[in-house]
């Protein structure tokens, strides 16, 4: 089972090195990223999101729109552990897993197989769960005998190919996703597309950010729409995506 239950949460970023004097007495929206204001210490603050409040349980696909700067990077950050909320309660139920950032942590000096191992850590994979798949993720990731020589000496194709194969093998309860991940030649691709659907399909919980309607509506029950940091309508793909993209 899973579970995520937001009340209230909001997030503020403090600007140490600029005066709050000129914004005490009123917040300004800003076009892109949040809100402009002050704190009651005067400080000048960024407010990433502000009183987002929703529950999501299992078997949700949700979707997050919205346009450049609107919240929706911070929130799947804030969901993924990496920020905590400034105010309010964010209740997390269940192992959370994040294909944010799939090359997060590779080292170019180290070979295709010893990154294997330090990306599967970052994941909070244990060594023997690493060599216990280490045969598959190989296989899959096409590489060959260039598996064991350093990163730097490979094309960016290869790069993205070790980084999925290996971020690919968890099965999180909860999924985060910043788009789709697609990589590779037309042949990858192929393979990829059906590795996502069963890495999606095995989760409880999908929380996406995407700009595409058409991934929106193929792959999620919910939609929730940010603007400025805050939730503008939460809702059925059908309603959220004629009122975002229009029409």
């Amino acid at each position: 089972m899973a579970l995520i239950d937001f009340k209230n949460v909001s997030v503020d970023f403090p600007i140490y090195n600029a005066s709050g004097r000129s914004l005490k007495k009123h917040i300004m929206q800003v076009a892109t990223g949040g809100q402009l204001g002050a704190n009651d210490q005067g400080r000048v603050i960024v407010r990433a999101l502000e009183n987002l409040s929703f529950t999501f349980r299992d078997g949700d696909r949700v979707g997050l729109v919205g346009h450049n700067g609107a919240g929706k990077s911070t929130l799947l950050r804030l969901l993924s552990g990496v920020y905590e909320p400034s105010s309010g309660i964010a209740r997390m139920e269940g192992e959370v897993g994040s294909l944010l950032d799939i090359s997060l942590g590779i080292d170019a000096e180290a070979t295709g197989r010893e990154n294997i191992y330090i990306r599967g850590a970052l994941l909070g994979l244990k060594r023997g769960e690493v060599t216990r798949q280490i045969d598959e993720i190989i296989q899959f990731s096409e590489l060959g005998d260039f598996v064991d020589m350093p990163v730097r000496t490979y094309s960016t194709g290869m790069h993205m190919r070790l980084a999925f194969a290996v971020s690919t093998v968890v099965r999180p309860q909860i999924l985060l996703m910043d788009e789709w991940l697609s990589v590779g030649d037309e042949g990858f691709r192929h393979k990829a597309e059906a590795r996502m659907t069963e890495v999606v399909q095995s989760t409880n919980i999908l929380v996406i950010a995407s700009h595409s309607r058409d991934l929106i509506m193929h792959t999620c029950n919910r939609v929730i729409w940010l603007e400025h940091g805050k939730l503008r309508m939460d809702g059925d793909p059908a309603t959220v995506t004629a009122a975002y993209f229009g029409g």
